[in-house]
């Protein structure tokens, strides 16, 4: 589990099959590397990999066949760099949202617009991730934390605001029109789904338990 959160930037290569190397950038490798160890969990651009070999300013993962075909991973992508982040250790601060590292697909992005205060930054979703979309909700862009400030369903693109810090400091800054992102929908959302999925297929016996619907969830405070 991560936060969103983005603790360093790298660069990623392809070592043949299924193995990536991914290598620190010397300006800040030190929350990365420290402690370091096999079988640890590291956000690569918002994908959970797992370290199988550490080096000396990185490590090699291997990126499972359905991680490819979900991420940026497994495509052609021009990005020169990925964001990295340390798995969640009990006790630390939570400064973004719950983020998994299982990137549910990919979108593009359409814009940015540099304003007083951010940059404003267009996106386009997949369908299959649009769903978990809502104004001021949660989604993780390449592993960042971020709120969605605008979203038009009826394309299914959303706005985000990004604050100097993040942009100067994860590689937003170097997506240009047309790149590819890995998009997480807030977990909070699919198990809500879930639950609704679920009140409409089963019933108990005793009607002990209400089932979850979009009113039910609205009398309890939910939307």
């Amino acid at each position: 589990m991560f936060t969103g959160l983005i603790q360093s930037l790298g660069t990623i290569k392809p070592l043949g099959g299924d193995s990536w190397q991914i290598t620190c950038l010397p300006q800040s490798p030190e929350l990365i590397m420290q402690d370091l160890a096999c079988g640890d969990s590291i956000a690569v651009d918002g994908v959970c990999l797992t370290v199988e070999k550490i080096l000396k300013w990185g490590f090699i993962a291997t990126a499972s066949p359905e991680t490819l075909r979900r991420t940026t991973l497994g495509q052609e992508s021009e990005q020169q760099y990925v964001n990295l982040e340390a798995s969640l250790r009990v006790g630390s601060k939570i400064g973004g949202h719950f983020v998994m590292g299982h990137v549910d697909g990919t979108g593009r992005m359409q814009a940015v617009e540099q304003t007083a205060t951010s940059w404003e930054m267009t996106f386009i979703a997949e369908s299959a991730i649009a769903r978990y979309i809502v104004p001021k909700g949660s989604i993780a862009v390449n592993g960042i934390s971020l709120t969605v400030a605008e979203y038009e369903p009826e394309i299914s693109q959303f706005k985000v605001a990004v604050i100097p810090l993040t942009y100067a400091e994860t590689n937003l800054r170097y997506l240009r029109p047309g790149s590819l992102v890995n998009l997480e929908g807030d977990i909070l959302g699919k198990y809500v789904e879930k639950l609704l999925y679920s009140g409409k297929q089963h019933t108990t016996n005793d009607n002990s338990f209400d089932e979850v619907t979009p009113a039910f969830l609205g009398e309890h405070g939910y939307l």
